[in-house]
């Protein structure tokens, strides 16, 4: 990793970047969607998502701790120094992941949610909506951490998500922004421990409705995965893994999910399969390295056979990003127009910005 070099550089690289956000609010489609169980048993604690979207395409990263960042948002963008490793699956550059598990055990992930509404400008630093989960990911240890923490940045875009993130505690929060609010439900107020498109309250509403009805819906609206992923997320036996996986076959989207990802979070293992190849791939984050004295690594999401693909990781190369990234905007057609400049600039921001702090 490079220190950053001068700050006219830097400069054109993030207006550069700006296009990046812009484009990507030109429409919403089915396909961005995704969905998010947990499955909580006595002594293990799994979460589950399907990432749905145009393309499936995508890296598997081997993030560092002691590594500085600055965010890529253009105005008050924030600085932070990863205290903690992660691992995360990422289609649109370094440090803007999908989703991911740090190996203090907390794992976040996103989901469209077309109510979503930002909070102003004001005056607090700023990070994107995929660098917040990087963020999340670098500086917490726990979903208490995040929750306590979570007002000291703002999320910029104009593309609508919402949040869930879990620990190996088996604490559990969704984090959405409604009427340029925060609004966090946790214990009490997070009676299903899941997360599809629809705002959490909606989307309890509907499960309840399910419930008095006896019945599971089918189709795979936003809804009705909620319903289904809950349901059969807390009726299963046998291996809470497995299951996992199971449950996202049931809410899977066939023309638009890509991957499927079962994090244990008690046993620091990701477990993922993808369109592009079904056996199931484990990563164990006991086994890698996060010191960042040593290269960032990545994995093709496509890349490995069923079982422990640690040793398949190569060195990152800003080279290796730009070509997930260039499969992954001409396969999506609201982002087919971003400007060959904005891509190459999200591609190379972190090799201009990042520098490594090991103490």
């Amino acid at each position: 990793m490079r220190a950053p070099t001068s700050v006219t550089t830097l400069r054109r690289h993030l207006v550069a970047l700006g296009a990046l956000g812009l484009a990507a609010a030109l429409a919403v489609t089915p396909a961005a969607s995704c969905t998010t169980v947990c499955l909580l048993e006595k002594d293990r604690v799994v979460v589950a998502y399907n990432y749905d979207f145009h393309a499936p395409d995508g890296l598997v990263l081997v993030n560092k701790r002691g590594t500085r960042k600055v965010s890529s948002v253009r105005s008050q963008g924030a600085s932070w120094t990863a205290a903690h490793g992660s691992v995360t699956f990422n289609q649109f550059g370094r440090d803007h992941p999908m989703t991911g598990l740090n190996e203090k055990g907390l794992m976040v992930s996103q989901m469209w949610l077309d109510e979503t509404k930002y909070p102003a400008a004001d005056g607090r630093p700023a990070v994107g909506i995929l660098e917040w989960i990087q963020y999340n990911l670098d500086r917490h240890a726990s979903v208490a951490e995040v929750v306590a923490n979570a007002e000291a940045v703002r999320p910029m875009s104009r593309v609508t998500i919402h949040y869930l993130v879990a620990d190996a505690s088996g604490d559990v929060a969704t984090l959405e922004y409604l009427e340029g609010k925060l609004v966090i439900h946790r214990g009490v107020t997070l009676p299903v421990l899941a997360l599809t498109n629809s705002t959490y309250a909606d989307s309890v509403a509907a499960f309840e409705r399910a419930r008095r009805a006896g019945a599971v819906p089918s189709s795979v609206s936003s809804l009705d995965r909620f319903v289904r992923a809950a349901t059969l997320a807390g009726t299963g036996q046998g291996d809470p893994v497995a299951r996992g996986f199971e449950v996202l076959a049931s809410v899977a989207q066939p023309e638009f999910t890509r991957w499927s990802i079962v994090y244990d979070l008690g046993g620091g293992e990701v477990h993922f399969r993808t369109q592009g190849n079904q056996a199931i791939r484990r990563i164990a984050l006991a086994s890698l390295d996060f010191s960042c004295a040593t290269p960032v690594r990545m994995l093709d999401v496509t890349a490995g056979s069923a079982g422990d693909v640690g040793a398949a990781f190569v060195d990152y190369s800003t080279s290796g990003m730009r070509a997930v990234m260039e499969a992954t905007f001409s396969k999506t057609p609201f982002l087919q127009s971003v400007p060959a400049a904005a891509r190459d600039a999200a591609a190379a921001h972190p090799e201009v910005t990042s520098s490594c702090s090991p103490a």
